[in-house]
């Protein structure tokens, strides 16, 4: 158990304030790069509704707010915020879409995309996060999240096809699983490189007819994607 004590609502919520403008004025320096010169009005409300220190170790709650990822456990990291925030908006979500989300880590980033999607169903390898994220959104009251432990390359198949899919884990080529269950008219976005060498953050959209378009946009590091088991 932590010995942290419980956090300051007013710090927080300054703290957070200020990730709110970080984030806005990182989305202008990388506009070069992204094409997105600021971030969706419904993106940036998510960002700021969604406690993100409700989804660290307590003990890194004063953390909880800086723009950089943070470890969760297990090899793995709750993503840099203005990167959950680019993605997001990479998805060009509306209140509707069913959401594929493939790496749920502690959650955080499949609450933001339940502040804007109708649905999100979430794959994590790992069980030993999948449980604990699972029950950590269900005590938020996301209440529109799905979270099942399995193998991330497979997707979802009962569940397809998805308006959106989500990747927060870099594979080093893109699973034809997810491409497949992406629905005409969808978006994806996906961390495509091997770890330590260069990755980037790839879009993809599929047009009504199925034809599929690649968009690389920018230099991200990201934590490999496994096989479940491996």
């Amino acid at each position: 158990m932590s010995n942290a004590p419980p956090p300051d609502p007013e710090k927080l919520n300054a703290a957070r304030q200020r990730l709110l403008v970080e984030i806005a004025a990182t989305a202008a320096e990388t506009a070069n790069w992204t094409g997105r010169q600021a971030f969706s009005d419904a993106v940036m409300a998510a960002m700021a509704r969604v406690p993100r220190h409700e989804f660290v170790d307590p003990d890194s709650r004063a953390a909880a707010y800086a723009n950089r990822p943070q470890p969760i456990g297990h090899g793995q990291t709750i993503s840099q915020p203005y990167i959950v925030a680019l993605m997001s908006d990479l998805l060009d979500l509306v209140p509707t879409d069913r959401v594929l989300e493939i790496g749920t880590g502690c959650g955080y980033q499949a609450a933001v995309l339940a502040e804007l999607a109708g649905h999100v169903y979430s794959i994590e390898t790992l069980e030993k996060l999948a449980t604990p994220a699972r029950a950590r959104l269900k005590r938020l009251g996301y209440d529109n999240v799905t979270v099942q432990a399995g193998d991330g390359f497979l997707g979802w198949p009962e569940e397809a096809p998805f308006d959106a899919i989500i990747v927060t884990a870099a594979p080093e080529r893109i699973p034809d699983a997810l491409v497949d269950q992406l629905a005409n008219g969808g978006r994806l976005v996906i961390p495509i490189g091997p770890q330590h060498e260069t990755q980037f953050l790839v879009r993809l959209i599929k047009d009504q007819d199925g034809a599929v378009t690649r968009q690389d946009m920018l230099p991200v590091a990201f934590v490999p994607m496994v096989r479940k088991g491996a």
